[in-house]
C-alpha cells in the first residue's frame, strides 16, 4: 500500500494541521501574557486590545484539539456538483500527488484555517507561515477589484463589526484545491471569513465559502485557535528537501478490499488520541463501526475505512491504519502510517 504525504492530507488528519514546530529562543517568555505565580501563560484571561481599542489578534496561532470534530463535522456538508466531486476523486485516487502540498506550491483559500503568526497594525493584518508563505489583510477602507488578477492567496479587505473581525477575500486563480479533499474552485470562489478573540489564549474563525460553479449554496466551516506561547516558528521551505511525490505511486482504486467479519471490527471501535511530533499537540479521533465497515470521525471529514486485512485498513488517499493488539486480542494501539514514518494513537476509551 502506498502511503500519502503528511503534507496531502492536512484535511484528512487534523494534528497536521496548524500546529507550528517550536524553534529558537525557546527560553524566552512571549512578552504580555498574564502567567500564573510559577510563570505558566493564562489562557482565559481577557483579550488584549490595540492602542485604539480594537482587538488586538495578534499572536502565534496552532488548532485548538476541542475544536477539531467541529470543524471536521462542518466539512462533511460540502455538496460538490458532479464535475467537482469526480475530479476530488480522481485526486484522491491518485493519493493526492498533484495536490499543491507535494508540488510545493501555495495553499490557496484554505489556508487562513491555519494561521500561524499574526501580525496587526492599524491598516494592515499580515499573517505569516513558516517565514516564507504570509497574506495580507487590507483594513484601509479600499474596496476588492472587480477584475483582479487571479492569485494563488487572493486579494483581502478587512472591516471591524464590534470585536469582530470581518474578512471579504476573492481574486483566488484556480489551481488550489479547496480542501484536503481534492475538491477544486474556480475563479469565482469568495470567501468570507470573521475572526474574533474571545479571550486571550483563542481565536473563533468562522469561514464561509462561496462559488456557484463548483459547489451549491454556501460552505461553512468553524475553526477554533489557541495561543501558541513562548515560542517562534521555524523556516520552512518545502522544496529545499521534498521526499514525498517519489513515493505517490499507484491508485487507492488498487487496493483490494476483503471482508472482515463485524465481531473485529467491533474490536477496533472507541476512542483515541494522536500526537504531532513536531508541536506535542493532542489530536482525538473515534472509530465507529456502520454498515459492517470501519468509519473515522474527528480528523476532518468523516470516512470509511477500507479493509486490506484483518487488522490493516486504509482511508480514502491512502493513509494506513493498522490495529495493533495484545494477547488477549484488545486493541494496545493504531499506527497511523504516512510518507514521513508511522504515527502511533492510543485508544483511550471502548
Amino acid at each position: 500500500m502506498t502511503r500519502i504525504a503528511i503534507a496531502a492530507i492536512a484535511a484528512i488528519v487534523a494534528f497536521t494541521l496548524p500546529g507550528p514546530a517550536g524553534a529558537q529562543w525557546l527560553n524566552l517568555k512571549t512578552p504580555g501574557i498574564p502567567r500564573t505565580p510559577d510563570g505558566k501563560p493564562i489562557l482565559s484571561g481577557p483579550a488584549p486590545k490595540t492602542a485604539d481599542g480594537k482587538p488586538d489578534l495578534s499572536g502565534l496561532w496552532r488548532g485548538d484539539t476541542a475544536g477539531a470534530a467541529e470543524t471536521g463535522k462542518a466539512m462533511d456538508t460540502l455538496k460538490p456538483l458532479p464535475w467537482a466531486a469526480a475530479l476530488a476523486q480522481k485526486r484522491k485516487d491518485n493519493y493526492g500527488s498533484e495536490s499543491p502540498g507535494v508540488l510545493c506550491l501555495p495553499p490557496g483559500p484554505m489556508v487562513g484555517m491555519g494561521v500561524g503568526k499574526l501580525v496587526q497594525t492599524p491598516n494592515l493584518i499580515v499573517m505569516l507561515w513558516g517565514g516564507t508563505l504570509y497574506r495580507e489583510i487590507f483594513l484601509d477602507g479600499r474596496q476588492l477589484s472587480e477584475d483582479p488578477n487571479p492569485d494563488w492567496m487572493g486579494y483581502s479587505v478587512g472591516n471591524w463589526e464590534g470585536d469582530t473581525l470581518v474578512i471579504v477575500s476573492s481574486g483566488f486563480n484556480d489551481k488550489s484545491w479547496l480542501d484536503g479533499e481534492g475538491h477544486p474552485h474556480t475563479e469565482a470562489l469568495r470567501v468570507t471569513e470573521r475572526i474574533r478573540r474571545p479571550d486571550f489564549g483563542h481565536l473563533e474563525i468562522t469561514e464561509t465559502f462561496v462559488d456557484p460553479g463548483a459547489f451549491t449554496g454556501s460552505w461553512t466551516v468553524p475553526l477554533k485557535l489557541e495561543l501558541n506561547p513562548d515560542t517562534e516558528e521555524f523556516e520552512y521551505v518545502c522544496n529545499e528537501n521534498e521526499k514525498d511525490r517519489q513515493h505517490l505511486v499507484g491508485k487507492a482504486s488498487d487496493e483490494k478490499s476483503v471482508k472482515v467479519s463485524p465481531e473485529i471490527l467491533s474490536k477496533y471501535t472507541g476512542s483515541y488520541e494522536a500526537t504531532n511530533p513536531d508541536t506535542g499537540q493532542i489530536s482525538p479521533f473515534t472509530i465507529e463501526v456502520k454498515e459492517d465497515r470501519l468509519v473515522l470521525s474527528g480528523l476532518g471529514p468523516s470516512r470509511s475505512l477500507t479493509s486490506l486485512s484483518n487488522t490493516e485498513f486504509s482511508s480514502p488517499g491512502g493513509t494506513g491504519w493498522k490495529f495493533v493488539t495484545n494477547d488477549a486480542g484488545e486493541v494496545s494501539y493504531l499506527i497511523i502510517q504516512l510518507v514521513e514514518g508511522d504515527l502511533k494513537a492510543h485508544r483511550i476509551k471502548r
